[in-house]
């Protein structure tokens, strides 16, 4: 985590306190060293940010690695969901290998 760069995202954060990318970029800065804050982040995002489609590969992962398998799984449809109805091939094709190789790790 970087000290100077979260100072700097919080500064932007507090200019436009609604901003999806500082809100994603802050969910990603945090994820290595402070989970609390990193899902406070993911989660103001997919509640308030739906169709900021960068939030659900990054999200899943993240939720993965907590073992929140439902909200994983939720997170993973959705996205697909998305993303579905977007000219963003490459971005689904991501999302649905990775949702494929989540579901091959629960032996789904």
């Amino acid at each position: 985590m970087n000290a100077e760069r979260l100072k700097s995202l919080h500064s932007f954060l507090s200019e436009n306190p609604d901003d999806p990318f500082v809100l994603y970029a802050l969910a990603l800065e945090y994820m290595a060293e402070n989970s609390q804050k990193s899902e406070e982040y993911f989660d103001r995002l997919l509640t308030a940010h739906p169709d900021y489609t960068a939030t659900y590969y990054h999200a899943a992962a993240f939720f993965a690695e907590q073992g929140k398998i439902e909200k994983t799984r939720k997170i993973f449809e959705t996205g697909i969901a998305k993303l579905s109805v977007t000219t963003d091939h490459k971005a689904l094709g991501e999302l649905q290998n990775a949702y494929q190789n989540f579901l091959f790790e629960l032996d789904e």
